[in-house]
């Protein structure tokens, strides 16, 4: 019927698929530039593929969870400040979570979008259960720099923000949120994206990848199968009256 098919390679996993046709052809369609992204996934192949600690940002990275889960820190928060970073970190959490948590094993993936979510969770990051650590996922650079204007007769009292950039609040907003959850006994570190082009998208998809699998194998799991899914789809398939399930 004219439709042109892609091959899946069928042992991977679909939230390690991304950088296959299950995602390149989507986010082709939506105008991403694949080859570039594809070229930042290599790079950082590259880069991620060093068994030096000392070199290799994303085995750190893998370390540093598996130290702190090891003390008890059992839930990770990623920590936005971009809304272009919604659905990244959705990615983020499906990733870790059916490739870690397993054999009553598993740091649990949490996200959280700032500086929104700081009127909401940010009172329990701050004060609550101390089995918690945060990442915070940072971008460098923004495509187009929004000052903020003064008001005449300082209306709203916002005038001391006058001339400065979104891109500087939030900054500001970053370290100071940082600083309170460290006082507050949270343990936090910083990941930065460059930029928001494809390439550096690449790069943050490979990086998160090989930095949960290595977390999985230092926690003695396999990251790579997910059993634990299967059990709800049977039943719902069972309810729903599907051939075969009963």
């Amino acid at each position: 019927v004219g439709y042109k098919t892609f091959v899946i390679p069928d042992d991977v996993g679909g939230r390690y698929s991304v950088l296959t046709p299950v995602g390149l052809f989507p986010m082709a369609v939506a105008g991403i530039n694949i080859e570039e992204l594809v070229e930042g996934a290599c790079l950082a192949e590259s880069l991620y593929s060093n068994p030096d600690l000392d070199v290799n940002d994303s085995y750190h990275y893998a370390v540093i969870r598996h130290l702190l889960y090891q003390k008890g820190k059992t839930t990770e928060i990623l920590a936005t400040f971009q809304p272009a970073f919604h659905y990244l970190a959705d990615w983020w959490k499906q990733l870790a979570g059916e490739s870690e948590g397993k054999d009553l094993k598993g740091i649990f993936p949490a996200c959280v979008e700032f500086t929104s979510d700081l009127h909401s969770m940010g009172q329990w990051i701050q004060e609550g259960m101390r089995n918690i650590f945060e990442t915070f996922l940072v971008l460098e650079n923004s495509r187009r720099q929004l000052k903020i204007p003064a008001l005449k007769n300082d209306i709203d009292s916002l005038n001391y923000l006058a001339g400065k950039t979104l891109d500087t609040v939030n900054d500001k907003a970053w370290q100071g949120t940082a600083s309170a959850h460290k006082d507050g006994g949270v343990p936090n570190m910083t990941l930065k994206i460059k930029d928001r082009t494809p390439f550096s998208l690449g790069q943050i998809f490979y990086f998160f990848e090989r930095a949960v699998a290595m977390t999985g194998y230092l926690n003695g799991v396999n990251p790579f199968d997910q059993p634990g899914v299967e059990f709800y789809k049977k039943n719902m398939f069972k309810l729903l009256g599907k051939p075969g399930f009963k």
